[in-house]
C-alpha cells in the first residue's frame, strides 16, 4: 500500500469513527460514545464541567447530558475534515444539535467538535475532545463615531 493509499484508508477510518460516535450520541447508546476513546482521555465540554479528565469523567459528562435532555435526535455532522499522519490524526468538524431539554424546552445548537487522535495498535483512538460554541457577537456598537 502506498502512503497516499494509507492516508485515504486512515481517513476513511477516523470518518466512519466519528460518525459512529455521533450516531450513538443520537440513540443514547453510551458503549457505543464510549468506544474508541483512551482510559486518559481529555474532554474540553461547552457547560461545565468545562475540562474532563479520564474515561469515567468523560463518562459522566454524558450521563449529565442525558439526564438534562429528553430527546435529542438530532446530532449531526454538517462539515468534517481530516488530517492524518502515520500515528497522529485530528479532525474538525461543524455539528448541530437540536432537541427537547427534560423541561420541555426545545434547544437548537451548532457547535464545533475537535478530536485529536492516535494510533495505537493498528487503531485509532480518541485521545483528546475538544466541544465549542461560537463567542457572543459584541454588543451593538451603533451609534459610536457619530
Amino acid at each position: 500500500m502506498t502512503a497516499r493509499s494509507n492516508t485515504k484508508t486512515d481517513e476513511t477510518a477516523i470518518r466512519n469513527l466519528v460518525e459512529n460516535w455521533a450516531r450513538a450520541v443520537r440513540t443514547k447508546n453510551l458503549d457505543g460514545i464510549l468506544a474508541n476513546h483512551s482510559p486518559d482521555i481529555l474532554m474540553f465540554d461547552v457547560p461545565p464541567p468545562v475540562q474532563s479528565k479520564g474515561i469515567d469523567a468523560y463518562k459522566t459528562t454524558w450521563d449529565l447530558f442525558f439526564s438534562w435532555s429528553r430527546d435529542f435526535g438530532v446530532f449531526d455532522i454538517s462539515e468534517m475534515n481530516i488530517t492524518a499522519g502515520n500515528d497522529v490524526a485530528f479532525a474538525t468538524a461543524l455539528m448541530r444539535c437540536a432537541g427537547a431539554e427534560a423541561n420541555g424546552n426545545k434547544i437548537e445548537l451548532d457547535f464545533r467538535l475537535t478530536i485529536g487522535l492516535r494510533k495505537i495498535g493498528g487503531q485509532w483512538i480518541v485521545m483528546h475532545e475538544h466541544h465549542s460554541i461560537p463567542a457572543p457577537p459584541p454588543p451593538d456598537s451603533a451609534g459610536e463615531g457619530e
